[in-house]
């Protein structure tokens, strides 16, 4: 989500509250399956990582020729491939609508911000969306980034067993008030890729593919976008056709989205292989498997590590 038109404040479902939900400890990186390593292809690789290891905080963690891997500790976030004849993807082509980077707590969030704003960042919104509070960016090729945290799952609302969501405008400077030092270091360890939000075509083929293929739950649903979770996560995927709708098949290579890789739990990942079609099936290899949307966004599953 952003701050942008699109959205208005307010509840994304109504009806009479429901249980579903209210488990404590829910979380991004506990559900049986969830985002990986996102890969960006961008044209000019030094301006780009210099930026996501700068202004976002990640670290090094491997380079090559023509590519770089960053993240938290030794855990990859993040990757770059550099292509500098690649055209710059359109802003209505299906891709990438941001990465959501999910920070430890909401003193982390505030850390982020004043970090951000001693660099003098530009902002392109903020929010408070009951769930969670989220700061939004975009990197120097235009690839939308969000830095959130998210509130305990105890205190998320559900109705007609969706969660509830909003728009709302976040209290900037009572998000840094209680910050009595400045302790920036890059981002902390324990921070993940928590969801990635994505631009397609139409919303029906998208939740054909993300929930009914690959088995993401609905968690809510907006004019013009769907939020889609696993276990019991407010969303790890994003669609909306904001931009997009009715956009075709995309042409590579440009800028932009090149892969989501999505982590499952074993059960999980064998779950979602009988319900591929023997042809999707036999692409799997030791790297995962392979998979493309109905727009051609590559998406990898592969398997945690036990």
């Amino acid at each position: 989500m952003t701050t942008s038109g699109a959205f208005l404040a307010g509840s994304l479902a109504g009806g009479p509250a429901q249980a579903r939900g209210t488990t404590p400890g829910v979380t991004s990186a506990g559900a049986p399956m969830r985002i990986g390593t996102v890969a960006l292809t961008v044209r000019d690789l030094d301006t780009v990582s210099r930026f996501y290891r700068e202004v976002i905080g990640l670290t090094p963690i491997e380079t090559g020729t023509g590519l770089a891997r960053l993240g938290v500790g030794e855990t990859a976030l993040l990757e770059l491939r550099h292509d500098p004849a690649a055209p710059l993807a359109s802003p209505r082509a299906a891709g990438l609508f941001h990465i959501a980077f999910l920070v430890p707590n909401r003193t982390d969030l505030a850390q982020w911000l004043l970090h951000a704003a001693e660099r003098r960042v530009p902002l392109q919104g903020a929010s408070d969306h009951l769930v969670s509070e989220a700061i939004y960016l975009a990197d120097p090729e235009g690839n939308g980034i969000e830095v959130y945290w998210d509130r305990p799952s105890e205190t998320w609302s559900w109705r007609d067993g969706m969660v509830e969501m909003a728009t709302l405008a976040l209290d900037l400077n009572g998000l840094v008030a209680p910050v009595k030092t400045r302790d920036w270091a890059g981002l902390p360890i324990g921070s993940l890729i928590g969801h990635v939000h994505l631009q397609v075509g139409a919303l029906d083929a998208s939740d054909r593919f993300y929930a009914d293929l690959l088995g993401f739950e609905v968690m809510t649903r907006y004019p013009g976008a769907t939020f889609l979770g696993s276990g019991g996560y407010h969303h790890h995927i994003g669609t909306n056709i904001w931009n997009s709708r009715g956009a075709p098949v995309r042409s590579e290579p440009t800028t932009g989205l090149a892969d989501v890789e999505i982590v499952a739990e074993p059960g999980t990942l064998e779950t979602l292989r009988s319900r591929l079609s023997p042809e999707q099936a036999s692409e799997a290899g030791p790297m995962g498997l392979p998979l493309r949307d109905p727009w051609g966004t590559s998406i990898t599953v592969v398997t945690a590590e036990s």
